[in-house]
């Protein structure tokens, strides 16, 4: 199997849920100047939508992905609480 390194750290979304163990989905990730649907892996089931981060490339077109929430496309995510 080769690997395809240039997807790992890559945000994708998830457009067939993963099934934890028991399957993977599929992954639709930006990358290359376009857009590649991936196998996704993920160690907990996780819902088709599902903003994720592939953090491992398994081989040919297939993928480890974790949920993920970009910090920077949440401007106020670093702010402390409170008023201002």
């Amino acid at each position: 199997m080769v690997s395809d390194e240039a997807v790992i750290g890559c945000p994708g979304t998830l457009v067939i849920g993963t099934r934890g163990a028991a399957g993977p989905g599929e992954v639709l990730v930006r990358i290359r100047g376009g857009s590649e649907t991936f196998l996704a892996w993920s160690e907990e089931p996780l819902p088709e939508g599902t903003p994720v981060l592939v953090i491992e490339s398994r081989g040919t077109r297939q993928v480890d992905v974790m949920e993920w929430t970009d910090p920077v496309g949440d401007p106020g995510s670093d702010l402390p609480d409170g008023p201002r």
